[in-house]
């Protein structure tokens, strides 16, 4: 039962006010300096196109594997397959829980901390969620301006709420994202992004370099396709052991693959927030 004195607060008064405080959960907590070069990167890479991206599906070749990934932007999301020698492998993330299912069929997946923060992290970055600070909480601070090749970059650490940090360097020239740093010390990896193309209504790295942690010499990772379709949010949850041998809903690439062409995208545009 509410309180005496909510039930003398008129129940439209009362219903309003609850809405206000659940649309209020995403709450980004940027630093002045942060969220000007946050704000100067979103205008260079498509401005207000970035309201139309409602999925995000690529495939591409990652190493020597081939790889498919769909990112959710509008709530945590995250699946990736691999195929390689060993066979296919896929990783999932829905906001709560991470999940596998290895080549053999068998499903895992892990409750660690550690593993947590870093998939979370994975499907915040791949979403590009910091430009929609409505949607989803973060904290970003701006480290200054580094120089490195010659270049100057404005460097923010960005942590979101529940996920692993990472340093982004933000060309000064372009506004754009050149590269992202995620640990430090011996455990440090970067990314160098490159290859910047217009898709749809936005202007995406199609080429990824990583070097640093784990790896012995640099791997590229090249976009072949990409196409922001909404998925469904079943493929980001462990399937059903009766469904867990089929693949990801199919979809057409003739019909949703964006050309690396200032095109606009196939499916209309809503309305959000960001």
């Amino acid at each position: 039962m509410l309180p005496a004195r909510l039930r003398r607060v008129p129940a439209v008064l009362l219903a309003a006010a609850l809405c206000a405080v659940a649309a209020s959960t995403a709450q980004a907590q940027n630093a002045p300096a942060a969220q000007r070069v946050f704000d100067r990167a979103r205008a260079a890479s498509g401005g207000p196109g970035w309201n139309r991206v409602l999925g995000w599906h690529e495939t591409g070749v990652d190493g020597d594997v081939r790889y498919e990934r769909w990112v959710d932007p509008i709530r945590y999301g995250l699946r990736t397959e691999t195929r390689g020698p060993a066979g296919r492998l896929v990783r999932g993330y829905n906001g709560a829980g991470e999940w596998r299912i290895l080549a053999n069929g068998q499903a895992t997946g892990s409750i660690a901390q550690p593993v947590l923060a870093e998939v979370r992290a994975e499907a915040f970055f791949g979403a590009y969620a910091y430009f929609y600070p409505s949607r989803f909480d973060l904290r970003s601070v701006h480290l200054g301006v580094r120089q490195s090749g010659g270049r100057a970059f404005d460097v923010l650490r960005v942590q979101p709420a529940g996920g692993a940090p990472r340093e982004l360097w933000f060309d000064r020239k372009t506004g754009l994202l050149s590269l992202m740093v995620e640990g430090a010390g011996v455990q440090r990896l970067t990314v160098e992004l490159s290859d910047y193309r217009r898709a749809g209504p936005v202007l995406v790295p199609y080429r990824a370099v990583a070097y640093g942690t784990g790896l012995s010499r640099p791997k590229e990772r090249r976009v072949e396709s990409l196409d922001f379709l909404p998925a469904d949010r079943s493929i980001f949850s462990l399937p059903r052991r009766d469904a867990r041998a089929r693949p990801a809903p199919a979809f057409d690439a003739a019909r949703a693959a964006v050309p690396a062409a200032d095109a606009p995208p196939s499916q209309p545009e809503r309305k959000l927030a960001y």
